[in-house]
């Protein structure tokens, strides 16, 4: 008998929305099983996810580790791979019918291409894809009929927002932003702030990249970009307003004016969720919003001057061409250098100013070149680190 489950590959298994993503197959099993996981380092968690989830395949990222898990997996019916090429290629696999990438940043982007070559509907929890290769990725998906669905709150409250409006003109759609941790500080403030500050996010729990992104905003610039390939839109038409409690995740205004917002409490379970069951909607024990909890819900400007990180994104937006991934890649460097001490909290913006300033433009990139200009940019920031 053919099984009528929906076969999922969640690569980044062992991460914040990997481990999310199998609590909620495991709570409606009779419509999913799991059919790959993968994990860049942690091989002891994916080892246990892989006993108990019986995946057809697993891959580590990293190499080194492939003697433990193949070991540890001897026992099992469950094919064991290491390695980059092996994740580019295990999730074209036949078996699989839809692709949760929750990899964290650039290393997203290659198998996301891959999966989407084979005609596999994507889950997408790796922003950077679209930040680095929107036009790319997404003229790619219309050409192969793939379907991209998205798992950031902010994007899936949009996505649920259009449900039964696709044929309506949108006129602006508005991410909301919590603010993150130094919400209302000025520069002098938060000069010297530690990781240990910026980690503690007030509503989220997320992995340390996201949450320092979350702290310096980012994080929302990066949606920013996300959302206009998500979407279709021009970059006026993507708006970012705080809102500091994270009730409602999103709004659409169409052209007659009128604003739809998705709200409910922060639990990134709900738009997995909703990403693997579209379009329908399976029932959940997640907690339920009450608003006598929140009788206030409040709501203002990004303070870009202090947060430069969200007007740096919208620059990379409107320059478009290669410049949203110098923006990725000298991030990434400047949140890795931040969490290990060697650079300061504003210093981070720093360091992405002055990448998209010295590297090269290129106004239509292939994908070699944003290959080529991810490795110069991190180059380049490294150097300025030091």
């Amino acid at each position: 008998m053919v099984s009528t489950k929906k076969r999922i590959a969640i690569l980044g298994s062992t991460g914040s929305i990997g481990t999310q993503a199998l609590e909620v197959i495991a709570a409606h099993a009779h419509a999913f099983e799991v059919e790959v996981l993968t994990a860049q380092h942690n091989a002891k968690l994916l080892i246990e996810q892989a006993i108990r989830y019986q995946p057809n395949a697993v891959v580590i990222g990293n190499e080194q580790l492939y003697g433990e898990v193949k070991e540890a997996l001897s026992g099992q019916d469950i094919k064991v791979y290491a390695g980059e090429n092996a994740l580019a290629s295990v999730v074209q696999m036949d078996t699989i019918d839809l692709v949760l990438t929750a990899l964290v940043g650039y290393a997203g982007l290659k198998p996301t291409i891959k999966a989407i070559e084979a005609g596999k509907n994507i889950a997408l929890a790796n922003k950077e894809t679209l930040v680095v290769a929107g036009e790319l990725v997404t003229q790619l998906a219309r050409e192969k009929g793939v379907n991209i669905y998205p798992i950031d709150s902010e994007h899936s409250a949009i996505f649920q927002c259009m449900v039964g409006e696709f044929h309506n003109k949108i006129e602006k759609i508005i991410l909301t932003a919590s603010g993150g941790p130094f919400l209302g500080r000025k520069k002098n403030e938060i000069q010297s702030v530690r990781k240990e500050q910026a980690l503690k996010h007030p509503n989220w729990s997320m992995g340390a990249k996201i949450t320092i992104d979350s702290a310096s905003l980012m994080n929302k610039g990066l949606e920013v970009i996300e959302a206009k390939w998500l979407f279709g839109l021009k970059p006026g038409q993507v708006e970012v307003v705080v809102h500091p409690q994270s009730i409602i995740h999103s709004l659409v205004q169409f052209e007659d004016g009128s604003i739809k917002a998705q709200l409910g409490l922060p639990d990134m379970r709900l738009p997995i969720q909703f990403a693997l069951t579209y379009p329908d909607r399976y029932p959940s024990a997640f907690p339920r919003f009450d608003f006598a909890q929140y009788p206030t819900l409040t709501f203002g400007k990004p303070d870009t001057e202090t947060f430069r990180n969200l007007a740096l994104a919208y620059e990379a937006l409107h320059r478009g061409g290669n410049m949203p991934c110098i923006l990725n890649a000298a991030n990434e460097v400047a949140v890795a250098e931040f969490l290990k001490d060697r650079v300061g909290f504003l210093e981070m913006s720093d360091i992405v100013e002055q990448c998209l300033a010295k590297i090269h433009y290129i106004k239509s990139p292939s994908y070699e070149d944003y290959v080529n200009t991810d490795k110069e940019t991190r180059l380049k920031a490294i150097e300025l680190v030091k």
